[in-house]
């Protein structure tokens, strides 16, 4: 026998022996009676043996043939069991970690309708998210140790990253209920004549808005910059000030608390935050993470958008 051989004939191999005809076995497997005619040909090749030979009854096998099937009908259960169901995932069972890279404000916004879904779909699964810098993001996603990242993240636009487009979002101002200005959008001098609270969070987001400003030369009375998001309603809340966030993260903070509020800044041609997941190259044939992707994108859409625009802003 040739030392390499041809694993795809084996298939055709023991197709011809439980058929025992040509035609009935390109039938079975899709092929063509040339096709398998010819396979034939590279097996009798392959093992210096006719190994099926045509009588009355069809294609009998020779004893070398006989011996051949048990060891090919062998192999070709364990690449079934041991690599092609290793390709399948099957959320039901897969007891996995997903890792999500989220900033504060994608936490807010995707993860808890994820960790719903998931919860109902891959009962044994569990979710972690992480908020890596840029390096560390692509790094991890890179390896592996990420699976996908939702949000705004501007340094994956290369090319060993896919992405998908979810949905777009806008800015908006956060201020207390009872504020003085009671406007439903600012105007340019209301907006300019308060004081203002600066996130300056992990997440890039902020950073459109801020290049927005400094670009049309906008200054604001900025009375604090703080890393975080969640110390502003109570900021807001106990004050006169402002602050300019994500939308999602403003309908989000109105609604949680009473005394927040949220209007429309005083700029129509503000800059919009283009929302996407992203996944390495090397995990885009992957059925896990394939799996994963399609729920994110049949939970967070345009057309399925919670974080709409309403009557608050």
């Amino acid at each position: 026998m040739n030392d390499l051989l041809d694993l795809n004939l084996l298939p055709i191999a023991v197709a011809l022996y439980e058929e025992r005809h040509v035609s009935r076995t390109a039938t079975r497997l899709g092929m063509s009676q040339p096709a398998v005619s010819a396979a034939l040909a590279r097996l009798r090749k392959a093992f210096d043996d006719p190994l099926f030979i045509r009588t009355a009854r069809g294609m009998e096998p020779t004893p070398r043939a006989q011996a051949l099937i048990a060891p090919a009908r062998d192999v070709l259960s364990r690449v079934e069991r041991d690599v092609l169901s290793g390709l399948a995932f099957d959320p039901a069972t897969a007891n996995v970690t997903f890792t999500l890279a989220l900033s504060d404000v994608g936490e807010m916004v995707f993860l808890p309708r994820i960790l719903e879904r998931l919860r109902s779909l891959a009962p044994l699964a569990s979710l972690r998210s992480v908020t890596p810098p840029p390096s560390g993001l692509r790094e991890g996603l890179e390896t592996g140790e990420i699976d996908v990242a939702v949000g705004y993240f501007p340094d994956l636009e290369k090319s060993n990253f896919f992405q998908q487009r979810l949905f777009t979002h806008h800015f908006c101002c956060l201020l207390r209920v009872d504020h003085p200005v009671a406007s439903r959008r600012l105007s340019l001098k209301q907006y300019l004549g308060l004081k203002h609270v600066v996130v300056h969070a992990a997440g890039r987001s902020q950073e459109i808005f801020e290049r927005f400003l400094i670009r049309n030369k906008i200054h604001r009375n900025v009375v604090l910059i703080t890393p975080h998001f969640m110390s502003l309603p109570a900021i807001i809340g106990k004050s006169d000030f402002v602050a300019t966030v994500p939308h999602a993260m403003g309908m989000y903070f109105s609604g949680a608390w009473t005394n927040i509020r949220a209007a429309l800044p005083p700029f129509p041609d503000a800059p919009r935050i283009v929302l996407k997941q992203h996944w390495h190259r090397k995990a885009h044939h992957d059925p896990r993470n394939q799996w994963l992707r399609k729920l994110v994108s049949e939970l967070f859409n345009q057309e399925s958008d919670e974080w709409k625009t309403n009557g608050n802003g």
